[in-house]
């Protein structure tokens, strides 16, 4: 059976908001959830958030099964010694929880506003492969020293190494990205708007498995829809992917048809924000409807 994780953007909402979400997703059969990583929220700047990396260590210091993780951490953000030192903690202090989601960047006029790096696409590309490498490397607990365009390394060394290989999971479907996907990932994540060209490209993501990120307005009461339907289309009025909207038998054969496809893993972005009410439904109208 294909797993689920709820994706929870952790802006506009207070650390205790997030594991109260957290915990209803645990108990609703949710197995991880997924953070975003921004310096500010896109699109909403003025609007409070937390850091991505302390989020994710709250959030399995209070939860006990769910795997944690990002829809991606961006490469540039750290330092790959630091970000490698990062996840073997969390991987030591979850007992094996914690997940590398990353990526090369998805808003470059960030980069540019808090003068990260240069905002070349080609570039950070190379970098993203770059830390790849440094990352096994380093994981490997021996003395490592690289060469490269945007990394350097002698002679460096960092224990502890991780407990088991810390999952690694790359989204995107352009040709260098899924080449990196095929070489260093567990996970593939395929942008829901180019799943019409998804036999085209899986090829290119090797053995990696599949998962996939999409919004979804959950319809509990037919009396409902209409207003619900409204509310998630105004709130995500500028979305390039648009709310998959179902009740539980519509969207139990939505994700029925993706399995079929060969997705094995769904990022939920709840429109309603994750209400632990919508969990609850959806894990026992859904998820178990699926299960059985």
């Amino acid at each position: 059976m294909a797993e689920f994780f709820l994706f929870l953007p952790q802006m506009r909402l207070a650390l205790d908001t997030l594991v109260a979400r957290g915990r209803a997703a645990e108990a609703a059969g949710f197995t991880g959830l997924a953070l975003m990583d921004h310096l500010a929220p896109p699109l909403a700047e003025s609007q409070p958030m937390h850091d991505a990396m302390i989020s994710a260590a709250w959030l399995l210091a209070h939860t006990e099964r769910l795997k944690v993780g990002h829809l991606v951490l961006c490469d540039a953000f750290r330092h790959p010694a630091v970000l490698a030192a990062q996840a073997v903690s969390l991987d030591h202090a979850s007992r094996g929880r914690f997940e590398l989601g990353i990526g090369w960047g998805s808003v470059p006029s960030e980069f540019e506003q808090f003068g990260v790096m240069n905002s070349d696409a080609k570039g950070r590309v190379t970098r993203l492969g770059e830390t790849l490498e440094v990352l096994a490397a380093l994981w490997t607990g021996e003395v490592v020293s690289y060469q490269g365009e945007f990394h350097h390394l002698e002679s460096a060394q960092q224990r502890p190494t991780p407990l088991a290989p810390i999952p690694i999971l790359i989204g995107g479907v352009g040709a260098k990205t899924l080449a990196l996907v095929a070489k260093h990932a567990q996970w593939w994540n395929c942008p829901a708007h180019r799943l019409s060209h998804f036999d085209e490209v899986r090829e290119g993501a090797g053995k990696a498995r599949v998962s996939v990120q999409e919004q979804i307005t959950f319809i509990p009461s037919e009396a409902d829809r209409d207003e619900i339907t409204t509310t998630a289309m105004r709130r995500f009025a500028t979305s390039s992917d648009k709310p998959v909207v179902g009740n539980a038998s519509e969207l139990v054969e939505h994700f029925a048809a993706r399995q079929e496809a060969g997705i094995e893993r769904f990022y939920l972005w709840f429109t309603d924000f994750a209400k632990p009410e919508t969990l609850a439904a959806f894990g026992s109208d859904v998820i178990e409807a699926l299960r059985d």
